[in-house]
């Protein structure tokens, strides 16, 4: 696009931001620097720099609207940012930080010039971690690579280390792999039907976690839910989203709208945190959709958790003892973007025999958050090892949480100190008391 294109298209350049969906002056200005954000931001605890925390990123976001370049520097200090959310949780002022960091990071997107690598890199992420079918190619791979030894051996050698952060942490954040038949397209709900529920599958979650997806379509259907999962599914967007890239978000959403389109579910389910973040928040995203912004608005109305859809209706079937203990994990999109804190821990806590104890500083991410810790490998690993110290202080048997980030993230830093405990998503702890498996089911699948 030329200069003159780009100016007609996207209005002029003041400052940071040119006049396409800037960050709102209005929202930046309800900041009043309390600092109460300072102690749940990630990245202020790990390096205690102003400019690395929520209230300093909005700084530099009003300096940039009053008329100061989008710098390097500036660029930088919104990259490192997770999107985690904690700081819209301690916020007495209730600043709407997700909406100032994810239009600022459009506008970074777009106008900041990246270096070959990053563009590289983010090129291909972006290429095949929102295709479902794409990241399904790579499990034959990766289960020879596991089963051969190949990995033990280039575990020992540093190799990837050698090569890079970003490619050890890529490996080291791959899940070990199952063969889980895909679900049928509709499970009748066992016993009276209660509700009839979509299902989200998810790009990452049906590709590795495909026993999370069973277990939800079981507990549902076991919970008196007729539960619809179209084929052809496609990414909801979240990752594009969270990423600056919101004209890809917004086709992957009218995509999703479409594909659920006139099959007479009362919820869309979803159980992965990311993804149900940023599904609620449709209607935000295609708000000037003339042709969606309806439609969206009235589909995000829709979407619930797993655990808000399960509370919601109460349980129509016993669950059988699991003697275990279990530390859970609130996922950053499911606790700070949803709100979604309670639910979970009233299943868990309904399990006869289950233990459940709480994690020191859970407000305080695991270094997942979508790519970031692909984008930013070392600092997502030192997270992630605070993570799983406060985990393994639990004195648990099971780690607990409701998204496959965050399963792979701790699994990855429990590995790294040599640490066995179990990780399971809250799907499969309740499938396993409702149909009365033993907790050994849990925890032998181990880091």
């Amino acid at each position: 696009m030329s200069e003159a294109t780009e100016r007609d298209v996207l209005g002029p350049v003041v400052g940071a931001f040119d006049a396409h969906e800037p960050p709102s002056r209005e929202l930046a200005a309800d900041c009043v620097h309390c600092g109460f954000c300072l102690t749940t931001c990630p990245t202020y605890v790990l390096w205690g720099e102003e400019a690395d925390s929520p209230r300093g990123r909005i700084h530099q976001i009003q300096q940039g609207l009053d008329g100061e370049p989008l710098t390097d520097s500036m660029v930088t200090h919104i990259d490192r940012c997770l999107g985690c959310m904690a700081c819209v949780t301690a916020c007495p002022s209730g600043v709407r930080y997700d909406r100032l960091i994810e239009a600022t990071r459009a506008q970074v997107e777009r106008r900041h010039p990246r270096t070959a690598w990053e563009r590289a890199l983010r090129a291909a992420i972006f290429a095949l971690f929102p295709y479902p079918n794409r990241l399904r190619l790579l499990r034959g791979p990766l289960r020879a690579y596991r089963a051969s030894g190949l990995q033990r051996l280039v575990a020992r050698t540093g190799l990837l280390q050698r090569l890079g952060p970003t490619m050890a942490t890529l490996e080291s954040l791959t899940p070990r792999l199952s063969a889980v038949p895909r679900p049928p397209r509709r499970v009748p709900a066992r016993g009276p039907r209660r509700a009839v529920v979509g299902m989200l599958t998810g790009c990452v979650q049906s590709a590795f976690f495909p026993d999370v997806n069973s277990a939800t379509v079981r507990v549902l259907a076991a919970e008196g839910c007729d539960v619809l999962i179209p084929a052809r599914q496609g990414c909801c967007g979240a990752l594009s989203v969270h990423n600056g890239r919101t004209e890809e978000a917004r086709r992957f959403a009218r995509a999703l709208i479409d594909t659920f389109a006139d099959t007479g579910m009362d919820y869309l389910v979803v159980n992965a945190a990311g993804c149900g973040s940023s599904l609620k928040e449709y209607g935000d995203l295609l708000a000037d959709d003339p042709a969606y912004a309806s439609r969206a608005a009235e589909f995000a109305a829709r979407v619930r958790d797993l655990s808000e859809v399960l509370v919601e209706l109460g349980p129509a079937v016993p669950r059988q003892r699991l003697e275990v203990t279990v530390a859970y994990h609130d996922a950053c999109h499911l606790g700070h973007a949803q709100g979604v804190r309670a639910q979970p821990r009233q299943l868990l806590r309904a399990i006869p025999g289950l233990r459940l104890r709480e994690i020191a500083d859970p407000e305080i991410c695991c270094g997942s958050a979508g790519i970031w810790n692909v984008l930013n490998p070392e600092p997502a690993a030192q997270l992630g090892d605070r993570k799983a110290g406060d985990v393994l202080a639990t004195g648990a048997e099971l780690l607990v949480t409701a998204n496959p980030g965050c399963l792979m993230q701790v699994a990855a830093a429990l590995r790294r100190r040599g640490a066995t405990i179990g990780l399971a998503h809250t799907a499969v702890v309740l499938d396993a008391s409702i149909r009365g498996l033993p907790a050994a089911a849990l925890t032998g699948e181990r880091t």
